[in-house]
This record gives C-alpha cells, sequence and structure tokens, in this order.
C-alpha cells in the first residue's frame, strides 16, 4: 500500500475508528509502543544516562560475583543506540553527545589497556567520521568542534596507526 492510498483509507475512516486502529496498533507492536510512550512522556535525560551507562559497560563491565568480566567493545552497542534516537527524534545535540561519548570511553580504556586489534580502530574512525558527520548535517559543530578535536588528539598522544584518517577529517572541516 502505499502513501496515497493510506492517506486516502485513513480519510474514509470516522475518529472512533481512528483511535481503534492505533490503540490496536499500540498494543501490537513494540516500536509503536515505544514511539508513543517518548512521544507523550519523553525523558531524554533518562534514556542518555542509560544509553551512556551501557555504552560504559561494554568497557568497564560490572563485576560480577567478585570476579571481573571480560570487555567486549562493541560499536553496535552504541550504534544502536544511536538509530534508536534517531527514529525517536530525540534531540540532535543528546544524539551528538551519545556519538562522541562512545569514541571518548573507548579512548579512555584504549589509554589504559593495550589493544591489538586493528578492527577497533577502524571502527572508532568509522564513528568519528559518522559523528563529524552528524554534527555537520545537523549545524551543530561548532558546539562541538572541542570535544571533536580532544578526540582527534587523543588518537595522536595513543599512537593510533590510523591518526593520519582522524586528521583528514579535521582538516575538511578547518579549511
Amino acid at each position: 500500500m502505499s502513501k496515497r492510498d493510506l492517506k486516502k483509507y485513513l480519510a474514509e475512516l470516522n475518529k472512533e475508528q481512528l483511535e481503534e486502529q492505533i490503540i490496536e496498533l499500540y498494543e501490537k507492536f513494540s516500536p509503536v509502543k515505544v514511539y508513543y510512550n517518548f512521544v507523550f512522556n519523553p525523558k531524554e535525560e533518562t534514556l542518555l544516562q542509560e544509553c551512556k551507562l551501557k555504552i560504559s559497560q561494554e568497557y568497564y563491565p560490572l563485576k560480577k560475583s567478585g570476579r571481573r568480566s571480560k570487555p567486549k567493545m562493541r560499536r553496535s552497542v552504541a550504534q544502536k543506540y544511536i538509530k534508536h534516537f534517531i527514529i525517536l527524534g530525540v534531540d540532535p545535540f543528546l544524539i551528538a553527545d551519545v556519538m562522541l561519548y562512545n569514541i571518548e570511553i573507548a579512548q579512555t580504556f584504549s589509554a589504559e589497556n593495550v589493544i591489538k586489534h586493528e578492527l577497533f580502530y577502524k571502527s572508532m574512525f568509522n564513528s568519528f567520521e559518522q559523528a563529524v558527520v552528524y554534527l555537520i548535517a545537523n549545524g551543530i559543530l561548532t558546539d562541538f568542534k572541542a570535544r571533536i578535536i580532544a578526540i582527534h588528539n587523543q588518537s595522536i598522544s595513543q599512537k593510533w596507526f590510523n591518526e593520519p584518517e582522524f586528521n583528514a577529517v579535521i582538516e575538511r572541516f578547518e579549511y
């Protein structure tokens, strides 16, 4: 069914029928429920704190029965939250904060631990590039420029092999 056909169908329904359909969608489909719960009670700060906690646990897992769990360092956890926040229509400043936090916590972990997996560095660069593109697209780059520069400086001080790629991204928006 096309959007046009849907609009035509919905125009034919009365208010009660529309309400019934929306309630049915709300009850049947979890994403619809999540969307409406967010729209009517955003609690963006709570979502942000929950998200940051989950991301940090990827690098600094909670201790279980006195033993420290091994860090998983999955970029996908942050990406899942970012995608979810974009779909919900969360404030771009909060989304940008999550994007940069993901890289910053990974760099904090990297400063304390030797990481031999080249994929980790490539993944962090992808996150960095995605964040810069998002910041530019939303016109908020200047608000986050200091954090972007700090991330680049960390890639230099930690001697990341792909630091020149970080530098190339920085050079694109500085000149």
